[in-house]
Parts: C-alpha cells; sequence; structure tokens
C-alpha cells in the first residue's frame, strides 16, 4: 500500500494540514502520519468545526481519530514541549495515546536553546532569523556525533559521558565567548531524565513499524516540516532550516525507502509568505504586502512573527515541482485573493538584464532577481461555500489553471477556506 510523502513548496505555512485532509475526504484511509524532520521550530494550524488547534511538534494526524502519530528518527525532540503540547490536546479530549516517537530521534538539550538564542544576537545584522529554539545546534551536535538520543535515556551511563563530551566545548563557547555562566552537567541530566518514564511507553524502532505497516497494506503519509525553500541542501541557503524539508528527506528522517513512496503531493499557497531572514523575490513592502497579510492572517503559529508576503511566485513553484518530484499541488487559501481588481504572478525573474524562467543557479542571483510579472483579473464573489471547481468565478477558474500550467505539475485541489469541509477538488 502507499507511502505518500506531503511537503511544502515554499516556505512554509502553506496550510499541509488542508492536503491531509483532502485525502481523507477522497477516501483515503490514513494509517500513520510520521513527521520526519524539524522541530518546534515550525507549526501547524488545524482548523476543526469552532475548534483551531496549533500543533508545534506532534504531526498534524494525531488529531484524527484512528491514526498513529509518529515523530520520526530524522526529528529533533525538545521533550518539554513536547509534554506541553500532549498535555494540552488532553485537556480537550483529544486521544493522544497512540503516539508513537523513534529511538534514534535526537533530543534537544537545554545548553543548546541557549547556545541558539545568543548565537543569533551575537551575529547581530547577519543573523539567520532562527527561532532560538534550539534545533540548528541539535542537527550541528547530530552531525558532529555528539548529539543526544532518545535510547540514550535509557542507559544513564551512556547519557552522562555523551553530555559531559557535549558540555566540554560548549561550557567554553558560553563562558569565554558569550559571557555566560557554564551549564552543569547535572542540572542537563535532571531534566531529560524526568521525562524518561513517561515516554518509554512512546518509544520504539520507528522505521521496522512503518515498514511492517506497509507490508499489511497500511497507508503512511510522511509530513514535512517547512518546506522546499527552506531545505538545508536545496533551500535559500543559509537562511533555511537544519534539516531535509523535501521529499527525499522523507525516506532518511522515517526509515522508509524510496522504492516505496507512490505519491509526493506539494502545497503551494495561492500567494507566497516567508519568515525570518534571506531573499523574497516578490515580497511586497507596500500596502498590497499588508493588504495580503490582514486578509490572510498572515502570523506564525510557533512565533507569531508578521509573516512577510508576496505575489505568487512560478518560478519557485517549477522548482520544487522538480526537487521534489511533485505528483500534484495542492492552492491553498486562494480565497485570501478576493476582492483584488487585478493579481499580479510571477512568471520568471529579471537578473541584471537577463530573463530567467528556472531558478538562477547562485544565491546572489537569487538575491538580485526582480520579479517579471503577468496580471490576470480578479473577483469579487465569495468562494468560501464553492465545492467544485465549477462553481468558481471564471476569474478564480482562469487563475488558478493559469498558475498550473506555470507550475510544473497539476492541482488536484483548491482550499477556498480554513476550516477542513473548505476545499475543491479537481
Amino acid at each position: 500500500m502507499p507511502a505518500i510523502v506531503l511537503v511544502g513548496a515554499q516556505w512554509g505555512d502553506e496550510g499541509k494540514g488542508k492536503a491531509t485532509d483532502l485525502l481523507g475526504n477522497t477516501g483515503e484511509v490514513i494509517d500513520y502520519v510520521v513527521k520526519f524532520n524539524g522541530g518546534n521550530n515550525a507549526g501547524h494550524t488545524v482548523v476543526i468545526g469552532s475548534e483551531k488547534y496549533a500543533l508545534h511538534l506532534l504531526p498534524s494526524g494525531i488529531l484524527t481519530p484512528g491514526v498513529t502519530p509518529v515523530i520520526g528518527n530524522g526529528v529533533v525532540v525538545d521533550l518539554s514541549v513536547l509534554f506541553e503540547e500532549l498535555d494540552a490536546l488532553q485537556a480537550r479530549g483529544v486521544d493522544t495515546s497512540r503516539l508513537v516517537v523513534s529511538a534514534s530521534a535526537h533530543l534537544i538539550p537545554p545548553y543548546n536553546r541557549t547556545l541558539d538564542k545568543v548565537t543569533e544576537r551575537f551575529l547581530g545584522s547577519r543573523k539567520i532569523g532562527t527561532t532560538g529554539r534550539g534545533i540548528g545546534p541539535t542537527y550541528a551536535d547530530k552531525m558532529n556525533r555528539v548529539g543526544i538520543r532518545v535510547q540514550d535515556l535509557y542507559d544513564e551511563k551512556i547519557l552522562e559521558q555523551k553530555v559531559a563530551g557535549a558540555l566540554e566545548l560548549k561550557n567554553q563557547l558560553l563562558v569565554k565567548v558569550y559571557n555566560r555562566r557554564a551549564v552543569e552537567i547535572s542540572e542537563v541530566l535532571d531534566e531529560l531524565l524526568g521525562y524518561a518514564e513517561r515516554l518509554k511507553p512512546m518509544v520504539a524502532d520507528t522505521s521496522l513499524l512503518l515498514n511492517k505497516a506497509l507490508d499489511e497494506g497500511k497507508t503512511v503519509l510522511m509530513e514535512a516540516g517547512q518546506a522546499t525553500l527552506l531545505d538545508v541542501d536545496h533551500g535559500t541557503y543559509p537562511f533555511v532550516t537544519s534539516s531535509n524539508a523535501i521529499s527525499a528527506g522523507a525516506c532518511t528522517g522515517s526509515g522508509i525507502p524510496p522504492t516505496r513512496i507512490d505519491r509526493v503531493m506539494a502545497v503551494v499557497k495561492a500567494y507566497t509568505t516567508r519568515v525570518g531572514e534571506g531573499p523574497f523575490p516578490t515580497e511586497l513592502l507596500d500596502a498590497d504586502g499588508e493588504w495580503l497579510r490582514q486578509q490572510g492572517f498572515e502570523f506564525g503559529t510557533t512565533t507569531g512573527r508578521p509573516r512577510r508576503c508576496g505575489w505568487y511566485d512560478s518560478v519557485i513553484a517549477r522548482y520544487a515541482a522538480r526537487v521534489n518530484g511533485v505528483s500534484d499541488f495542492v492552492l491553498t487559501k486562494l480565497d485570501t485573493l478576493t476582492g483584488r481588481e487585478k493579481i499580479p504572478v510571477c512568471v520568471a525573474y529579471d537578473v541584471n538584464g537577463e530573463r530567467h524562467d528556472e531558478m538562477p543557479m547562485t544565491q546572489t542571483d537569487f538575491h538580485h532577481a526582480v520579479p517579471v510579472y503577468e496580471e490576470f483579473d480578479g473577483w469579487s464573489d465569495d468562494i468560501t461555500g464553492c465545492r467544485s471547481f465549477e462553481d468558481l468565478p471564471k476569474e478564480a477558474q482562469t487563475y488558478v489553471r493559469a498558475v498550473e500550467s506555470l507550475s510544473g505539475a497539476r492541482i488536484s485541489a483548491i482550499g477556498v477556506g480554513p476550516e477542513r469541509s473548505q476545499i475543491v477538488q479537481l
């Protein structure tokens, strides 16, 4: 049975929960939803009826009865955040008992949260724009082979050795470079071990679990944190996250081989947003940008930061289609554009007088890219009640078809409102 990968096609916040709902609406029974990268540095807002849920570390499948949510080995886990989220959901009557956590997932120790924050302040104008939650330093520890994994909680001797080894260097940085106090080994051990017993029933070999599920005919959805343009290899480096957020990252972050993937869905917003630093060719630093921000409620789920807003960029959509092997796009938040007389779409870039129809090779060229726009007629009719493509105003249909033809893959569904039911299937 299928393993399906779900990714963001822009810089995140596209509304990946909408695509998860789409699968359910088409009769696809999702048995497992796996988060395969990132940590609590990104969030999903899921609206169910009158209830709104903000998820940061947990997979969105935790809100769906009968689904087993999985935190894969590619995720970095802040245990304090994990249990805060679980407690908050349980208080609202959500069953969280099926959650499974990979024994090989890395843990975010308290010293990495501190380092993340002080490093950003130290960088000043050269800052990356991280969330300060210790994600980057923890992935760096993973690559440097000094990281702490979930399984280490259950061998206290190994855990103490690993913490002591990491702090030899970390404390030098904190004290001598950042003028902070040294971190005691005991305080790190006390924090991490304080969660060990509660976590233990959730811990499993998730690669084995998921591959057995596929053997048994179950359907596994692998859900990316962040998005394509934030991928550490294929994003707008260095203004990226610290993990692989493209479809290929689903394999390394879950332990499911690429030969088992049947479909790659990419979620793309009907305009473009970004949080944090870095180049953004279609960004609007004017009244139009503020209009998109207010109409689309563009404020970060995790940070609350106002998102940078701009018109739809088909160049990065084509790039996302290529590097992810996108089978179909889900276009979200089309309703936000209602009321515009004209809607520009970026079809190419001008870089120093040269037209680029594809993503420029260098970050320098991308930084200097000026969007080449085509304009499409807008619409004024409320589309939030539309449930078929034919229900949409003709101008909206034209806009969708134009965006589809420019983006490199078919559009299989359109989000026309924040609620789960507000989907138009094509």
